[in-house]
């Protein structure tokens, strides 16, 4: 794609007329032969036309300046370039728009670093987050930006891609257009990988009570309620009172209910055993609640007993069967009983985001888009919903997990299945390929299913640790996460333990 820059007519006739002058400088200046390549570029035949017997008379002078002014100066731009896609006359590339800056969509985005397209990226925040951590987080194991990285440096070696930092609020499928604040974003193919919600399995009342964890501001959140737990009890002199303040219920015991449960164990066993003078941290009731028959749900039943007996021993009470009814700022009220306590988390459901309800298409009961094999939208094939976004019911019949294999693998297929359209063929099925499930519960206590090889307790949160450890983006972030867990084990310290966030 070539751009130009205008030469001012008045400097440059004086100049050419002494040229035109002498038929020797004509002959000897290098593009005056039509053999040589310049003379094939426009450059070159603009040039070119200098000799004296095509550039006669004012007139042909007066055309010499004027294709000169619009061809000297030419430079060739990188594919992907801002200046290049102002270019009017420019070839139109397919563009490709991702909404979500996850793992999905950013598989989905690498897939096509060579592919000729033109995408844009949007994302309602500017960092990708790795979600797998994001307890560690909120229990004050590490800080935001160690699990955290900005999208446009995750992307900026890849030239065709643009970011943009924006809030969806539509889609129009017959115009093709992505509504998002203040614009309209025109696409060939789009790509829905905008996440999930917490659900509260409609009692969205809780939510001010009974945080989810699904993002960076969530984690803060619950990471303030926690601590401040503590400090509350540390100066409360009714016993009562600081029994509830020292009661922590995780609602929920699949993995991050789990991981949860076990990381608060430990802050208050470990970390903080030492640090306060009234209250003695350790006594702190951790309980676990889960409605089904064994935690882990998704595991092996051999290794659902092992995470109870390693959440045990940690002094996590975990109650099954066991549903909530209720809950409100003083506790949760159960089929059961009435558990009091001032801090009280989610993570018992994940539904489809706010977007997918959106879109007039059909949604499973979580409000999930209930996708084609291709992972492509009813009715409109050059759209996609990936990740947490996704039901994808054609594999055993139920909905995969929400998560990041299974996004990143759909983010890959998805931009597969574009490629195989431009070229002219045609999407294929998508089939998950499960290479494995960790859960960590506490230090050196983890459960892991790879494969057919099921591991549990030190073994099985090494292998944890160190596929976390290769998965984090950045060379940095994967150093400071390691020593800052090597630390924290032989320490028994936590050096994020800072009371920050939204007020209570």
């Amino acid at each position: 794609m070539i751009v130009t820059s205008a030469l001012d007519p008045a400097i440059e006739r004086p100049r050419i007329e002494r040229i035109l002058a002498s038929e020797d400088i004509v002959a000897a200046l290098p593009w005056h032969s039509m053999n040589t390549s310049a003379a094939t570029t426009p450059a070159g035949q603009a040039l070119e036309a200098t000799r004296p017997r095509a550039a006669a008379g004012s007139r042909g002078l007066d055309r010499l300046l004027s294709t000169r002014a619009d061809t000297v100066g030419e430079r060739e731009l990188p594919r992907g370039s801002p200046d290049a896609s102002k270019r009017s006359d420019a070839p139109r590339r397919p563009r490709v728009v991702i909404v979500g800056g996850g793992f999905g969509g950013l598989a989905t985005a690498r897939t096509l670093a060579r592919s000729d397209v033109d995408i844009t990226l949007v994302d309602r925040t500017n960092h990708h987050l790795f979600q797998p951590l994001l307890y560690q987080v909120a229990i004050a194991g590490l800080s935001p930006s160690e699990i955290a990285a900005p999208i446009r440096s995750i992307l900026r070696r890849q030239p065709n891609v643009s970011v943009m930092l924006a809030e969806v609020v539509g889609v129009d499928f017959e115009r093709r257009r992505l509504r998002v604040t203040g614009a309209e974003l025109e696409y060939d193919f789009l790509v829905l990988a905008a996440g999930g919600r917490t659900s509260y399995f409609g009692h969205d009342e809780w939510a001010a009570v009974a945080p989810g964890l699904k993002d960076l501001d969530d984690a803060l959140d619950i990471r303030r309620r926690v601590l401040m737990g503590f400090e509350r009890a540390e100066k409360e002199l009714d016993p009562a009172r600081r029994r509830a303040q020292l009661t922590f219920v995780v609602v929920g015991a699949g993995p991050t209910g789990v991981e949860l449960a076990g990381a608060i164990a430990e802050l208050a066993r470990f970390a903080l055993a030492r640090d306060f003078r009234s209250i003695d941290p350790s006594a702190a009731c951790v309980l676990l609640l889960e409605g089904g028959p064994r935690v882990l749900p998704t595991f092996s039943p051999k290794l659902s007993e092992r995470a109870a007996r390693q959440l045990a021993r940690l002094g996590v009470k975990v109650r099954l069967d066991t549903r909530v009814t209720s809950i409100d700022a003083s506790g949760v009220q159960t089929s059961s009983d009435r558990i009091d306590a001032d801090t009280v988390i989610w993570a018992a459901g994940v539904g489809g985001s706010p977007l997918a309800a959106s879109l007039g298409v059909p949604l499973d009961r979580a409000g999930r888009v209930l996708v084609e094999p291709d992972l492509s939208l009813p009715g409109h094939p050059e759209v996609f919903a990936i990740g947490d976004m996704a039901a994808f019911l054609h594999q055993g019949g139920t909905a995969l997990p929400g998560v990041s294999p299974v996004a990143m693998q759909m983010g890959r297929h998805a931009a597969r299945c574009i490629r195989a359209r431009l070229a002219g063929g045609a999407s294929s099925p998508f089939r998950y390929t499960d290479r494995g499930t960790l859960a960590t519960i506490g230090r050196s206590a983890a459960v892991a299913k790879l494969g057919r090889l099921e591991l549990s307790g030190w073994p099985a949160w090494i292998a944890w640790l160190f596929i976390h450890i290769y998965f984090l983006i950045g060379f940095r972030n994967r150093v400071v996460v390691l020593l800052e867990w090597a630390w924290a084990y032989f320490t028994y310290q936590r050096g994020a333990r800072l009371i920050t966030g939204r007020k209570p």
